[in-house]
């Protein structure tokens, strides 16, 4: 049952980040248009976007992690035997955990900091810079959770073939 809640938040947040995408698309599209119509393009378009890509990235990097989508080289796994390509794989995901719990909880501490500062960002309107930061915590520790996978799983980060698979 929690599995089943944990995927479905892995994977509703990738498809939030795939919407955002298409947002991304849509504004950076209608900008241009009223540009060449002699518009000015609203402010609060490039805003979106920018903030888009933020909450792109953040909210969809768990998955990418999920899936074996980030990029990584396989080189030197490739050219190693069975079980030293093992434990590489597994020191390597470990570390990635490592990093991402710093990450996450650095993360918390500029959530924390934001709210207590009251923050806003004011560029085109008036948005609460903890809902940007958010986004830090809540990626990080999701795929500290997922390279944990790598670590303590049957899966591996690595498969040990050089080249490009698909």
């Amino acid at each position: 049952m929690l599995t089943r809640i944990y995927l479905a938040v892995l994977y509703g947040l990738a498809t939030v980040s795939g919407l955002v995408l298409v947002w991304i698309m849509v504004s950076v599209i209608a900008s241009v248009v009223m540009r060449n119509i002699g518009v000015q393009p609203f402010a609060w378009l490039f805003t979106s976007a920018e903030y888009g890509l933020l909450y792109m990235t953040m909210l969809g990097a768990p998955w990418l992690v999920r899936e074996k989508g980030h990029v990584h080289i396989e080189l030197v796994t490739a050219a190693l035997p069975e079980t030293p390509r093992r434990l590489l794989s597994r020191v390597v995901a470990a570390t990635c955990v490592l990093v991402c719990v710093i990450l996450t909880w650095k993360g918390i501490e500029l959530v924390m900091t934001n709210l207590e500062r009251g923050d806003f960002d004011t560029r085109a309107y008036y948005y609460p810079r903890w809902l940007l930061t958010i986004a830090f915590p809540v990626s990080f520790g999701l795929m500290a959770l997922e390279f944990s996978r790598f670590v303590f799983g049957h899966d591996l980060m690595h498969s040990g073939e050089a080249g490009i698979h698909e």
